[in-house]
Parts: C-alpha cells; structure tokens; sequence
C-alpha cells in the first residue's frame, strides 16, 4: 500500500516541480489575495495576482524610502534565467534604493524558460499567455502601492528584451518607455506550430520596411490612437545569438511607430559605443539606440541600468516624484467638417528654466494635410510634423504658454494630433 502511494504521488510532484519551481531561500511569498503591501527592501513572491494564463511567477522590490505615487520598472530576465536572477544580476533594486521606484520582476515556469514572444497569443492585446500575466502583474502593483500610471516602464535582456518590444506592441497605453537590450522587432519571432524559437529572426535575416514593422506593432492593439511609448535599443555588434541586423530592423519599427524621421543624430557617449537618437536630441528623445563593437550577445554591464534610468527620466537625485513625461504639457482641440478641419494647440513650459527657441513635434492622424498654419512654421505637411517658433514667440518663460494653429485637409479622420515632443523631450498630454 505504501509503495502504491509513493507511486501515485510521484507524478504529481514532478507536475508540480515542472510548473512551479520553490522560491529561492531568503524569498518570502506574499499572498496577494490577503496582503497589502510586501516587506521593504526585500525580493518578495507575490502570489494570486490576477489573471496568470502561463503560470508566470511575480517578485516584487520595493525600497524602504518608496516615493508616493512611485513609478514602476518591470525588469524581464533572459532564456534560462528567472526573476530572482535578473534581480541579482542587475542594479535596479540598488537604484531604486536612491530613487524611490518599485521593481516588478517576472518570471517564467516553463522548461526552457524563455519568454513567449512568438504566439498568436502572445502578440496581440489580451489574447494570453505572457504578456497577460505581467499586466496583472502590473495591475496589482499599481493598486496596492497607487503608483503612477503615467510612468510604468519594461527592461530586459535577450528573451526579456523581446518581451519589451512585445509589451509595448501589446500595451501602448501601459508603458511609458522600454529599454531593450539584445532583443528582436515586435513580430519577429512570430511562429504558429507552437515553437518559441524562429531561427529566420534569430538570423537575422527577416527584414521589412519601417512601415510594416510600424503596422506589425500598431496591429497588435487594433484602433489604438493614443501616444506610444519610447524606445532604447542596445546591440553588439558581434552577437551571435540574435544576429545585429535585428538592431537596425527595432530602429525602423520604432521610428515608424513613434512617427519620426530615420535620420539620427550621433555621439559617442564611450569608447566603442555609437549612440544614435531619433526624433530628438535629448536624454528622452522618442528612439534611442546603442551600437556596441565587437561586443557579443551578452552585452549587459554594470552601469548600463543608470543609463536606462535616464532615458526612462527616473534619475534625479532623493525618492521623491519625478515629473513625468518631462517639462512640457500641450492640449490640442479640433474643430472639423466634411474635408477640413482646424486645430489649436497650447504648449505650456512646465519645467523651472525658460525655453528659448522651440520646436514642437507632433504626429498628425493618417489621412491628414496641413495647409496653412499660425504662430509657428509646420514641415512637413503630414506624418510627424515639427511646428517651429517664429520671431515673436521663441521664448516661453517657466509657467508661460503659447498658442498655434494649423489648417488641414482629412480622409475622415479628424481626430487632435498626438505624441508631443519639445526639442525632443517628451510633453505630457492636457
């Protein structure tokens, strides 16, 4: 009898080591169907989150100095790795320390543990699987700790970078920007015979126009029209696991997606290093990406994470709020009829310092044409237009706003513009 329920329980137990490895020592798990919030400055497993289709494993670290309304970094690990290890190999738990933020860390259950970036489920909102998971994740997290839903970011590495590029496909209307290191296009994994591995992409030899790997992302999220997040994409030159050519087909995916020019601005911010900003010139332009030479697949080091932090906007010194999305806030209202429309916008300096000269990036709807316009010139007529001060209004003191208009023909879509920029920084939207 004893040997038959030895037998019997067995297969269970395997079932169970298969689906939900124990947490490591040190780890407290954290019921979330019966607590609030978790134990400060500890890695803490948070369990009965919310809708989990692939059984996904939730860490949490919370500094002991949180900030009120405090942003959210969700920190996604590689192939074979687990939250617990991303926690450990990375430095967002010591930087949250200094700045206040929380730091979600998914985790996979599955063998290979890799993300699924490549299932119909998986790349496209709410349809299951992974990207489900960290949603409530992040759902949970937010209502626990009332974080600021403005400032919800995603990091990873390898498979975790993948599975940035897919949840800002997934949820525009979640994250505010992602950081994507040695990772693949939205949709270019994509498999349909229950794979996870596409080795057409991991070659590197999948490419496309901006303009269908903008629509694979935006296809994602059918009738979306509001702002998109931000992108940094890191690639070494010499990866051998997802070949380099996939950094240059990120940059036309998300160019295209944020509706900025392919042409960059370029620096070298260290040796063997090519940085290259698009739409912008500053800490927060709409894309930027990092060329490593000779650098191979592992390309994450120390200090990389304090650069990520400045293009998320989360590193001014002491925990306390950091304005988000940057110095600037615009409103724009339309006035349209059966073929036309006119626009006004305000842009209003939020920041402490005055503006002196202004460009105002923006991105008109699709089947829109400006025609004429006041208070600032406007190239180009469609797309991502850039509306520049004229003599008289270059200069918008702390607190101050201006006016514009524009005149354009449409389609049918009359809706307002979207995705702001001011000289490359981000502007919250009124």
């Amino acid at each position: 009898m004893l040997l038959a329920l030895v037998a019997a329980l067995l297969p269970l137990l395997a079932a169970t080591a298969l689906t939900a490895p124990t947490a490591a020592a040190g780890e407290p798990a954290r019921d979330a169907s019966r607590a609030g919030a978790v134990p400060a400055a500890t890695l803490t497993e948070v369990t009965n989150f919310g809708t989990n289709p692939s059984n996904l494993r939730m860490y949490l670290y919370v500094p002991e100095s949180v900030t009120p309304k405090p942003a959210v970094v969700v920190a996604v690990h590689w192939c074979t790795g687990s939250g617990p290890d991303m926690y450990n190999g990375t430095e967002y738990d010591t930087l949250a320390d200094r700045y206040g933020f929380i730091v979600l860390y998914p985790s996979v259950t599955r063998s290979s543990k890799c993300f699924d970036v490549s299932s119909p489920q998986a790349l496209r909102r709410g349809g299951g699987s992974d990207p489900v998971g960290i949603k409530s994740m992040i759902d949970w997290t937010t209502r626990t700790y009332g974080a600021d839903t403005g400032r919800i970011f995603a990091t990873g590495i390898s498979s975790g970078a993948m599975m940035t590029n897919v949840l800002l496909g997934d949820y525009p209307d979640v994250f505010a920007a992602g950081a994507a290191f040695s990772g693949v296009p939205f949709g270019c994994f994509a498999t349909t015979d229950g794979s996870e591995w596409n080795s057409a992409c991991s070659g590197g030899t999948i490419t496309r126009t901006p303009k269908e790997w903008g629509d694979l992302a935006r296809g994602a999220y059918p009738g979306y029209t509001g702002a998109r997040p931000r992108m940094q994409i890191w690639h070494g030159t010499q990866d051998d696991v997802l070949r380099y050519p996939n950094f240059a087909e990120q940059i036309k995916q998300w160019t295209n997606v944020q509706g900025v020019s392919q042409t960059p601005t370029t620096d070298t911010p260290q040796s063997g290093w090519t940085r290259t900003r698009y739409g912008g010139t500053g800490d927060r332009a709409p894309v930027e990406a990092v060329s490593l030479q000779g650098v191979g697949h592992n390309l994450y080091a120390q200090g990389m994470a304090s650069r990520v932090l400045t293009f998320f906007g989360l590193d001014s010194s002491g925990p306390a709020p950091q304005p988000q999305p940057g110095a600037c806030k615009v409103t724009a209202s339309v006035n349209a009829w059966s073929t036309g429309l006119t626009a006004s916008v305000t842009l209003t300096n939020t920041g402490t310092t005055a503006v002196d000269g202004w460009k105002l990036g923006f991105t008109l709807p699709a089947g829109q044409t400006v025609t004429g316009g006041w208070g600032a010139t406007y190239t180009p007529a469609s797309g991502a237009v850039t509306a520049t001060n004229v003599a008289y209004n270059g200069t918008i003191a702390p607190g101050a706003s201006v006016s514009i208009g524009y005149q354009a023909s449409h389609g049918g879509n009359s809706a307002a513009p979207a995705a702001f920029t001011l000289n490359g920084t981000v502007c919250a939207a009124g």
